[in-house]
């Protein structure tokens, strides 16, 4: 694994699409006196799902100005092209480290790679003394939503309208997704 230098990388596009045969679809009822529920639900999309950076104004790259202490570790080719990257942020305020990206390419999924990447956010996080690590995903990016439950993250809070104005319809709902070193005894 390489630490990844901003001179060198700041910029980088990463090349994330996501590709899935099922999301998790939010229902909620209306908040009303009494409150409200929702629930995500597991199902399986009547097409394939597919989101590529060439749909965001904002697509995912390295080293992006508003992360400005952002610190990148990755994996690279033979050739030098980047395979896999993680890039994380401190929260300062809050004392969280933030996973503003994590990127695995298709050849190298299913082959740990995933989880060494992680394991270094967690590493960083520990000896930064940070008490959780956080991150953004989609509902209908149900593999990485599994890969960070079997991590050991848990579900923190969602955006019904992030990405557009119909993040809904369109199976995208923002996912805020944190993993805990040392609970609270007061929140328990």
């Amino acid at each position: 694994m390489i630490c990844g230098g901003k001179a060198k990388w700041k910029g980088v596009p990463i090349p994330i699409v996501t590709r899935s045969d099922s999301y998790y679809d939010l229902e909620m009822s209306p908040f009303g006196k009494d409150g409200c529920t929702f629930a995500l639900v597991r199902k399986t999309a009547e097409k394939e799902i597919v989101h590529t950076p060439e749909e965001y104004d904002f697509p995912d790259s390295l080293y992006q100005e508003h992360w400005e202490k952002a610190e990148a570790y990755g994996v690279l080719g033979l050739d030098g092209t980047l395979l896999a990257c993680i890039e994380v942020c401190p929260e300062e305020w809050s004392n969280r480290l933030m996973v503003t990206e994590l990127w695995v390419s298709e050849n190298l999924r299913s082959q740990g790679v995933g989880k060494k990447l992680m394991d270094k956010a967690k590493d960083i996080a520990l000896h930064k003394n940070r008490r959780a690590i956080i991150l953004e995903t989609q509902t209908c990016n149900t593999n990485a939503i599994g890969f960070y439950l079997h991590e050991g993250f848990e579900l923190i809070g969602f955006d019904t309208c992030c990405y557009t104005n119909n993040d809904i319809g369109r199976r995208e709902v923002r996912l805020d997704l944190g993993y805990f070193f040392h609970r609270d005894a007061r929140r328990s």
